[in-house]
């Protein structure tokens, strides 16, 4: 597996809240009240944009679930082969970085003793090219 294959589950996760926050900008604009209306001929009719917006939220709503489910697989993915790793002290550093999202510096604070973040970087890093 390739770093960028243990990365996914991440990019995954930030288009997912990429997602939702579209989501809640999106149900904010469909609320009653916030359709301008100048009360001029030709200004619009206020309920095809709420129809407009009510498909424009199911759909992303799809998209999101979609991606949840996609999520899932790869975090079983995930620690399914980290769980084939023998070394215990570099499974706990991919579940922290890979599965749990931690940046390196979070990673070796968790780790403790004389762990430095660059230190774990590069142990993954071997450890991957290694295998």
């Amino acid at each position: 597996m390739t770093i960028k294959e243990l990365s996914q589950l991440y990019h995954l996760r930030r288009e997912v809240e990429m997602d939702r926050q579209r989501l809640a900008a999106l149900e904010e604009r469909a609320l009653p009240g916030a359709q301008r209306l100048s009360g001029l001929p030709g200004s619009g009719n206020v309920q095809d944009k709420l129809a407009t917006y009510a498909v424009e939220i199911a759909d992303l709503r799809a998209v999101i679930e979609q991606k949840l489910k996609r999520c899932l697989a790869e975090q079983q993915r995930l620690e399914a082969y980290i769980a084939g790793i023998e070394d215990s002290f570099v499974r706990q550093i991919f579940t922290c970085r890979f599965v749990e999202g931690m940046s390196w510096r979070q990673v070796a604070d968790k780790a403790g003793g004389k762990n430095s973040a660059g230190n774990l970087y590069k142990m993954a890093y071997r450890f991957v090219k290694k295998n």
